[in-house]
């Protein structure tokens, strides 16, 4: 079982390089397989062919679709909620493949895309959920506040690479992050406060 394990994930380290270097496009069994030095047919035994392996390659990389819906403390939701919208920055701005992920997706419709999309929808309604039930909130109005902040990340990540600067805020530096963080944080809490002040 161990050496199972070993090449699985020789072989996912193999997916996540290509992609990083040559992008999906370049992604096949042959290349594959070669790049993490085992045979094809180990490819086919352990996941079944190539579009079972991206499927999941793409949900053990997707953030939203592996967020712990345990990682919200009913006691400290707004903390809970920054420390989930800051890991996603940070973790898209680290990692090229996720960025190359997000962008294929927006022009890729196929099975694993679905598969992904369906996984994060459940995930992130379980999320919403979740965060409605402490706050005492409309689950429509934190499925708004989710999406508007998720997808602002998401959009101001991807840009990165092409617009250096959006509304003055330097987004290929730390401290223009830093800036964006203090938003996302001003709105949860400014959120909250009305929460509260609605509930209590």
């Amino acid at each position: 079982m161990k050496d199972r394990e070993l090449t699985q994930q020789k072989i996912l380290q193999a997916v996540d390089d290509i992609i990083a270097n040559d992008g999906f496009e370049r992604l096949g069994v042959n290349v594959i397989a070669q790049k993490a030095g085992v045979s094809k047919m180990l490819i086919y035994r352990y996941f079944g062919g190539l579009d079972d392996l991206i499927a999941q390659y793409l949900l053990s990389k997707d953030y939203w679709a592996n967020t712990d819906i345990h990682a919200i403390d009913g006691a400290d939701v707004a903390g809970s909620l920054k420390r989930m919208f800051r890991e996603q920055i940070i973790r898209l701005r680290n990692d090229v493949t996720l960025r190359r992920l997000c962008r294929w997706e927006l022009t890729t419709d196929n099975e694993n895309i679905q598969l992904l999309r369906d996984r994060r929808e459940r995930n992130g309604c379980e999320l919403i959920k979740a965060v409605s039930g402490f706050t005492h909130s409309h689950h429509t109005e934190v499925a708004a506040l989710a999406t508007i902040l998720s997808a602002s990340i998401s959009y101001l990540v991807l840009i990165e690479e092409q617009s250096p600067t959006y509304n003055g805020i330097n987004l290929r530096s730390n401290e223009g992050w830093e800036q964006v963080v203090k938003g996302l944080d001003l709105m949860i809490d400014l959120w909250i406060k009305q929460v509260n002040q609605l509930t209590g």
